[in-house]
């Protein structure tokens, strides 16, 4: 729809920290995510070599991979926001591309298809629910332990007067 139908879609820019409106490619932020994803592809790779499943049994390295992904990018988000002197590159280079590459989705869901086609179901919803579940805990935990050792209130608790 446009202005002339009495619509105005909203402008909602996809980073808070990004003037809105269109303007040139930023290749450099590409860049910086691009070499972050291939550091941590290869230490999703590297994990995988030194915890192997079996074809029906529970996916560990792909469980491990997201649940710590989680606990480290809530970690590392609350130096990155809170603590840290803004830098360019540190979330798109750390926070979308080392974590983004190092955590999986497409390999989670193919887990589950796997575990499903084997006949394991209970095992497969078990995984399913339990690495969201524990993601969301690990998430948490990490951003309460980079607050405190960075000397902040807890998440979800207002500053001391």
């Amino acid at each position: 729809m446009t202005e002339q139908s009495g619509f105005v879609p909203p402008q909602l820019p996809v980073d808070v920290d990004a003037p809105t409106g269109a303007g040139p490619p930023r290749w450099d932020i590409a860049c910086a995510v691009a070499a972050g994803g291939a550091v941590g592809g290869a230490l999703r790779y590297l994990m995988g070599i030194a915890i192997s499943t079996g074809p029906a049994g529970f996916p560990w390295a792909t469980f491990v991979e997201n649940v710590s992904g989680c606990l480290i990018l809530g970690a590392l988000l609350v130096f990155l926001v809170d603590v840290w002197r803004p830098l360019r590159y540190s979330r798109p280079f750390l926070a979308t591309g080392v974590l983004g590459g190092y955590t999986t989705f497409s390999t989670y869901t193919e887990d589950i298809r796997s575990l499903v086609e084997a006949g394991q179901g209970p095992l497969a919803l078990t995984y399913m629910f339990g690495s969201i579940a524990l993601g969301v805990v690990a998430a948490v935990v990490g951003m309460n332990v980079a607050r405190k050792a960075a000397g902040l209130p807890l998440w979800g608790r207002e500053a001391p007067q």
